[in-house]
């Protein structure tokens, strides 16, 4: 019998890997403070430049960054894009787009003019300096994203105390639970129970911060609401407080909440964290802002759209791409001195290449986690209207739906997009699987 060999942390990331793809593995570096790189100055690019020939097979982000930096330093650069546009996973949906899908069912946008929906990236948080950099070097104007609000609601199906099948609104299930955990600590600590012994003039310390917190009362301990959860009647001019909002019961509240934090915690969470701090950011327009912004930069000639890599050659003279017009059909050959990457390797993997082995395999062995998002338009903005919701995402434990997001732009408009569910892994799976119609 061979010893068991230690969990190291790259065993770790490998196996979360193999079970929910390149995301998770990110999460968990995020949650580790490993996932922002140390500020680095800009790599040293020495030799020869003049007549240097670099090739960049697609036109997403990494792709144009890099072509747009090697345009600056004096290199002549080419670009290889399947699609017939910028920006690959970065793009925007607006009226009159055409997505076909595998198995060739077709969908086209039907917004009305002026709304659309970013199915890949939709935010900006504050430690994406590279991206902010950009925007800022071409001049993306940005507004806020409201990533999180506490009118947003949370929703629970099944069997998980009386409020299962009920909208609750964040505010109200997070002050309760906040209410009542410090009620349980004050007395707790008042009694002498806590694990930890701790001096008399501390545990007069830790009540005072709880009663300050404003959710105990200072006699009793106890917790019996507070106006931080909302109204039942709102508060007015005059002799209008408000009417009183009464918190729900612990066992009503405490198995909604868990439930809720055992489907969606993450998220939920994830607005205290670091990556997820205010401010948000997103473009005017669109998250493709950034990538029309970019491709403007670099020169509409620089781009060959509509252009599949069929087969990837490399020599000690070069490198020879094969590609085939997907408009006309037609089959060419770009050729250079070097060639950049920036194909997903899911599909890098069926091109023919003469990649050494060890590469090869490494390109085959780097899994993706399936996503899945839906814009829908509505006649009105009800979010807003009857539920006085601005931006922010409503969570629930139906983990089809995940997460029904709110946007960030339209204010007080007639009409808006909703993002109406984002799920992830089998449930991702299962959804896409289905027709336009069923979803």
């Amino acid at each position: 019998m061979q010893p068991k060999k230690p969990m190291t942390r790259r065993n770790f990331l490998q196996t979360m890997a193999s079970v929910g793809g390149s995301t998770a593995v990110w999460a968990a570096l995020d949650s580790w403070a490993l996932a922002k790189p140390p500020r680095q100055d800009l790599p040293p690019l020495e030799g020869e430049v003049d007549g240097v020939r670099v090739i960049v097979l697609g036109a997403g982000m990494g792709g144009m960054t890099m072509a747009y930096e090697l345009l600056k330093l004096g290199y002549d650069v080419q670009i290889i894009e399947v699609r017939d546009r910028p920006g690959g996973h970065n793009w925007t949906v607006r009226r009159g787009d055409v997505l076909e899908e595998y198995g060739g069912e077709r969908q086209v946008c039907e917004f009305d003019e002026g709304q659309y929906f970013n199915p890949g990236p939709w935010r900006i948080p504050h430690l994406h300096e590279a991206f902010l950099h950009y925007c800022r070097e071409l001049n993306v104007p940005l507004e806020p994203f409201i990533n999180y609000q506490d009118a947003n609601y949370v929703y629970v199906e099944g069997d998980h105390g009386p409020l299962s099948g009920q909208r609750v609104r964040y505010r109200q299930m997070n002050v309760d639970m906040r209410g009542y955990t410090a009620e349980l600590l004050a007395k707790f600590a008042n009694n002498g129970q806590l694990d930890e012994d701790l001096e008399d003039d501390h545990v007069d310390a830790l009540i005072d911060y709880l009663v300050r917190e404003g959710l105990i009362d200072v006699d009793s301990l106890t917790y019996t609401g507070s106006s931080r959860r909302g109204y039942a009647t709102p508060p007015g001019a005059g002799m209008q407080p408000g009417g009183a909002l009464p918190p729900f019961d612990r066992s009503q509240i405490i198995p909604y909440a868990a439930e809720i934090h055992r489907a969606q915690g993450y998220y939920l969470a994830s607005a205290a964290g670091f990556s997820q701090q205010m401010t948000m950011m997103q473009p005017v327009g669109g998250m493709d802002r950034t990538a029309y912004a970019l491709a403007d930069a670099i020169g509409e000639d620089k781009f060959l759209y509509q252009t599949e890599v069929v087969e990837i050659r490399q020599d000690q003279d070069g490198v020879r791409i094969a590609c085939r017009n997907w408009g006309t059909g037609e089959t060419s050959e770009v050729t250079g001195d070097y060639c950049v990457s920036a194909i997903p390797l899911t599909i890098l993997a069926t091109i023919p290449a003469d990649f050494s082995t060890e590469m090869a395999e490494a390109i085959r062995g780097v899994p993706y986690e399936p996503s899945g998002k839906i814009g829908m338009q509505f006649s009105r903005r009800f979010w807003e209207e009857d539920d006085n919701i601005y931006g922010g995402v409503s969570r629930t434990n139906i983990s089809t739906i995940g997460g029904i997001s709110y946007p960030s732009h339209g204010f007080l408009g007639e009409k808006g997009v909703l993002q109406g569910y984002y799920n992830f892994g089998i449930d991702a799976i299962y959804v896409s699987g289905m027709t336009v119609e069923q979803r």
